[in-house]
């Protein structure tokens, strides 16, 4: 994730002919024009920061707490490309996305968690 993170210019700038072709021809097709390089680009962010979140749950097990270090090292990410990599756009847009998918992936830990408790209680009280 640092290495995607860190990379000296925009890790999508040799895929971005081909993105293009495949939203023309998902238009083509009938998906909204909604579903654009921004909306990709948001969508793959959220994406990219759910493990980090699950991580985050796992070990520290407060959902509140693993929400606030997953901004926050979101909000570090970004301004590490803004200060340090001038080929790299730094966005409120992706600490939005990067921090919306550390939550997700900490809810995801959570309620996973959460299950395995009450798998694990309903066996004891069974015996």
């Amino acid at each position: 994730m640092i290495a995607i993170a860190f990379w000296p210019v925009p890790v999508d700038s040799s895929a971005g002919p081909a993105l293009a072709s495949s939203l023309n021809w998902l238009h083509a097709h009938g998906v909204p024009a909604f579903v654009d390089y921004g909306f990709v680009e948001f969508s793959a962010n959220i994406l990219f920061f759910i493990p980090l979140g699950i991580f985050l749950g796992m070990g520290l097990g407060r959902f509140w707490i693993a929400a606030i270090v997953g901004i926050v090292a979101s909000a570090l990410i970004e301004l590490g490309q803004l200060l340090f990599l001038p080929n790299r756009f730094a966005t409120l847009s992706d600490v939005a996305a990067n921090s919306l998918g550390a939550a997700l992936g900490t809810a995801i830990w959570m309620a996973a968690y959460g299950t395995h408790l009450k798998r694990k209680a309903r066996k004891a009280s069974a015996v």
